[in-house]
């Protein structure tokens, strides 16, 4: 009985010192740390039910964060739109942006590093666009005029856009929590495995991978329309810049692909360094290099990810 209620345990502390975070560490440095810290996560495990899941590893996953982004935008500013409404807005926006990406590779029959490349491929073209066509502000980007009201998704107290892209975090851990223990999981695990094997088992590989992309895309397009009121403002180059597509797969492979918790930890990482670093140093570009060193490190001594040095220390305990 212990054993079944343990991980719930875990899963209710977890969510408890995350409620707590932003009241008992109220400055505005810390908030927006909190704040950055689940953004990571969440994004990352966008990347991460992709890559970890099911084995589909992109180098151009920004494509959907920065079409989401540019999708709530365009609806609220050239539209009118009610700024929450981005939020499904988005979230359709980067699925049927998975849904492209994934039919059109997936019946072009690439996979592995020719799909990596690819999508890292399309988002470029989606920046280049972008940059080109006046509905998206072309080169100078899209500024949101600061209203702060509830109804304009601004607030004046930070806490508030902690508390909902904590609500959103939650949302993509049940969601992989999900994939770990259904039947689609156990079928997008047999195609990461071997896919060939996966086939001759009689699974539509096809379908599921362009599920499981269309899924990945949802979550990675929310958190662009999140970036876009979090920020007020997008580019092309903000939008589909590489560094957001190196930071989902960093938070993913550093913490643990393929697990529920690897892009928190990840992120929580990811987010100090990126603090510190801004902080401490004016060298631009350091984080990025700091990211890649801790990478090196990772699959040198941890290739399984930092999650996989708590569950030895668990076992170990457990063994004792």
């Amino acid at each position: 009985m212990n054993a079944v209620r343990s991980p719930w345990m875990v899963h209710g502390f977890l969510l408890l010192l995350a409620l707590l975070f932003p009241l008992v560490f109220s400055s505005p440095f810390m908030v927006n740390f909190g704040v950055l810290a689940l953004f990571y996560a969440f994004i990352g495990q966008s990347w991460n039910i992709a890559g970890g899941f099911a084995g589909q590893l992109s180098f151009g996953h920004v494509a959907f964060f920065g079409v989401g982004a540019y999708a709530s935008t365009i609806v609220q500013m050239r539209f009118g739109f009610n700024p929450w409404l981005g939020l499904p807005v988005s979230a359709l926006a980067g699925a049927a942006a998975g849904w492209l990406i994934a039919v059109l590779s997936f019946r072009a029959g690439l996979k592995g590093s020719y799909f990596a490349l690819i999508t890292l491929a399309f988002a470029e073209v989606f920046r280049i666009v972008a940059n080109s066509v006046e509905i998206t502000g072309g080169g100078l980007g899209m500024l949101i005029p600061m209203k702060q009201t509830v109804a304009n998704f601004q607030f004046g107290d930070r806490r508030v856009f902690y508390f909902i892209i904590l609500a959103l975090t939650v949302i993509s851990v049940a969601l992989a929590l999900w994939l770990k223990a259904s039947r689609f999981g156990a079928r997008l695990a047999a195609i990461r495995e071997n896919e060939d094997s996966a086939r001759a088992l009689g699974i539509d590989t096809f379908a599921e991978k362009t599920k499981i992309m269309m899924i990945s895309g949802a979550i990675a397009g929310t958190g662009g329309c999140f970036f876009a009121q979090y920020f007020l403002y997008i580019d092309p180059s903000i939008a589909f810049g590489v560094d957001k597509s190196v930071e989902m797969l960093l938070v993913s492979m550093i913490g643990g692909a393929g697990t529920v918790y690897g892009p928190l930890i990840g992120a929580v990482l990811l987010a100090a360094v990126s603090e510190v670093t801004r902080a401490w140093f004016t060298i631009q570009g350091l984080s990025l290099v700091l990211y890649g060193a801790l990478l090196v490190v990772i699959i040198a001594y941890l290739p399984n990810g930092l999650i996989d040095l708590f569950e030895r220390r668990g076992r170990r305990r457990g063994g004792s």
